[in-house]
């Protein structure tokens, strides 16, 4: 004998599981891990202090 299947249960079921494949495509593909942003972070951080550091003048606003 078949199994009976509530086809509201099995449609939104499938729903999330393509929702979920397509997350994971999603984060594969323009994620980037913590570490990564920290680090750019601190790229970002350390070039703007160098540039700031060698300024021959004070920006305007500054006294």
């Amino acid at each position: 004998m078949a199994e009976i299947v509530n086809l509201r249960h099995a449609r939104k079921q499938k729903a999330r599981a393509d929702k979920e494949r397509a997350a994971t495509e999603n984060r594969a593909t323009f994620g980037r891990t913590r570490d990564e942003r920290e680090r750019q972070r601190r790229l970002e951080d350390q070039a703007a202090r160098f540039i700031d550091g060698h300024r021959r003048e004070p920006t305007p606003g500054e006294t």
